[in-house]
């Protein structure tokens, strides 16, 4: 099998594993893969999908993008600090214990929808792995029953 254009992400996994004294058992089992699959992408052999190189991101406890740019996922060059800077406003936002789920997937569309008409590019997909929920769909059901989209609406309750 013929080694992939992955940057130097296996080198890179490996080097940031044995720093954290892990064994390939260990991160396998803590980043939710199998043994044999990160073997793999440690040889250069697989190319990982944005969502396990999250998890092992997580086992590892380093930053995934990191791990993206050097899986090739983001262009550090071009929009790898963009990227930067609205993920770490979108984990502002989900970790902040001040607000509740709702207020947290509002606050997330209306962001977007700032990005948007400021040129920014249309978000991320409905079932977006950082939330695990259709946080971005537009129209997302209401408690009003509302099929328009007029944004964010306050029930009595």
């Amino acid at each position: 099998m013929a080694s992939l254009n992955v940057g130097n992400l296996g080198e890179y996994l490996r080097e940031q594993r044995r720093n954290a004294q892990l064994s390939l058992r260990q991160l396998a089992d803590a980043a939710g893969v199998s043994n044999p699959y990160l073997s793999q992408i440690e040889r250069g052999l697989r190319k990982p999908s944005a969502e396990v190189l999250q998890q092992v991101a997580k086992a590892l406890r380093i930053s995934a993008e990191t791990l993206y740019v050097r899986a090739g996922i983001l262009d550090a060059e071009r929009d790898g600090e963009e990227r930067l800077r609205e993920g770490a406003t979108r984990a502002v936002i989900l970790a902040d214990p001040s607000l509740d789920e709702r207020q947290k997937q509002v606050l997330l569309q209306i962001y977007e929808s700032f990005r948007k008409e400021n040129g920014f590019g249309g978000g991320r997909p409905a079932g977006d792995e950082e939330t695990g929920s259709g946080a971005y769909a537009t129209g997302a059901g209401d408690a009003t029953g509302s099929d328009t989209d007029a944004g964010p609406r306050r029930t009595a309750g």
